[in-house]
């Protein structure tokens, strides 16, 4: 956990226990949480597994008495409003005359990265940071820090697929319109035959720093707004922003047992960023039809089959489909109605490689229309099975 995070955390309250709490009542605190809601005694329950890592962060910064110490001297000057005068000359603190744009740490501009960039100037936590600094940043600030890669956005669409397609998987094109790399510039945004130079007022490193006594503070260049970098001559096709409106084919592969609303990421097939900046990803949400046979239960697949009432009591054998084909079904004598039978390896694909089962429940098929032939044998047959002394009621709790 780096530095520059504490500030958006209050690990008091993730472990239940005051700011004043011992070491010991702090331990005590975390290990009750662990045992509580360790993945390994709460499989599949991410809320408490979301409790479990908020404990076990948490405890690595406050159950350490350095670390602590650090943590509550940060956390004191936050509540204290100790950077309210870190604005320019005046005195007016955030956003004032001479000071800075409160956006610079909320991170409202493209380029900055928020309290990460603001709090990681004061804890030096980039290696790149030159010259010595007290614990809170001392003197030499971030002058050495480098430029933040600002990523273009994500994007998200849609696709829809029918059941058979989402079970064994699909390549798919489908048409995006959104932010490319500008194709006269490459990306740089600067005129044909030009190129961007370095900012001369924090000489291509995108930020400028200031020293404040015990600190250092740093924050985004405003000449370049945080890139590094000047455009003289903007190319006129992308007005300098190195990115144009196209509309591009993009072939989607949906893997094999993807679920109804299950998302496909796609790495780097998002919006192209600004003047060359890495592209943010693709996010495709995966619909799938409802299919008229098959339903799923994870990796196996569901199916009804009629039978008939005598093949449940002397038994046979049923032909149902597969994703594949079709098997046949042995149905053992004396089956029940709605008894479900498991055929192994029939199922979805898994992604190591074996297969789900395919899950097949038999139910009772009753004849609306019969000869008189076939009711008298009906007839005949009740009278010898209420001679047998079967009752289907038996047991039954409504008797």
């Amino acid at each position: 956990m780096a530095h520059s995070e504490w500030a958006e955390k209050d690990y008091y309250k993730d472990l239940g226990v005051s700011s004043t709490a011992s070491a010991e009542e702090i331990k005590k605190a975390y290990r009750k949480i662990a045992r509580e809601n360790h993945p390994d005694a709460n499989p599949g329950d991410t809320a408490a597994e979301e409790r479990f890592k908020k404990a076990s962060e948490a405890y690595s910064v406050v159950g350490d008495k350095e670390k602590r110490a650090e943590y509550d001297e940060l956390k004191q000057m936050l509540a204290s409003g100790a950077y309210s005068s870190f604005g320019g000359a005046g005195g007016t603190g955030f956003g004032g005359a001479g000071g800075f744009n409160v956006s610079d740490l909320f991170g409202n501009d493209a380029t900055s990265g928020g309290f990460g960039d603001v709090f990681g100037g004061l804890f030096g936590d980039d290696p790149t940071a030159g010259a010595s600094r007290s614990r809170f940043g001392g003197r030499g600030g971030r002058a050495g820090r480098r430029t933040q890669r600002s990523r273009g956005a994500d994007v998200e669409t849609e696709l829809t697929l029918e059941f058979r397609e989402a079970t064994k998987g699909v390549t798919v094109p489908i048409r995006l319109t959104k932010p490319e790399p500008c194709e006269s510039c490459h990306g740089s945004g600067a005129k044909a035959g030009t190129s961007p130079q370095n900012c001369g007022t924090c000489s291509g490193s995108g930020m400028v720093s200031e020293n404040r006594g015990t600190f250092g503070f740093s924050r985004p260049c405003a000449d370049c707004s945080g890139t590094g970098s000047v455009i003289k001559d903007k190319c006129p096709d992308c007005s300098g922003t190195g990115r144009t409106t196209q509309s591009r084919t993009i072939t989607v592969r949906v893997p094999a047992g993807v679920v109804d609303g299950q998302k496909v990421r796609l790495a780097g097939q998002g919006s192209a960023g600004q003047r060359g900046k890495p592209a943010g990803d693709l996010f495709v949400t995966v619909h799938v039809k409802p299919d008229k046979v098959f339903s799923r239960d994870g990796d196996d697949l569901k199916l009804t089959v009629p039978v008939s009432y005598p093949e449940l009591v002397l038994g046979g054998a049923v032909t149902v489909p597969t994703l594949a084909s079709k098997v046949r079904v042995r149905i053992p004598a004396g089956t029940q109605d709605g008894t479900t039978l498991r055929v192994r390896g029939h199922g979805v694909n898994k992604r190591n490689g074996a297969s789900g089962d395919l899950l097949v429940t038999v139910k009772v098929a009753v004849p609306k229309n019969l000869d008189e032939g076939a009711m008298s044998a009906l007839r005949k047959y009740s009278e010898e099975e209420k001679r047998s002394g079967f009752d289907p009621r038996e047991g039954w709790e409504g008797n």
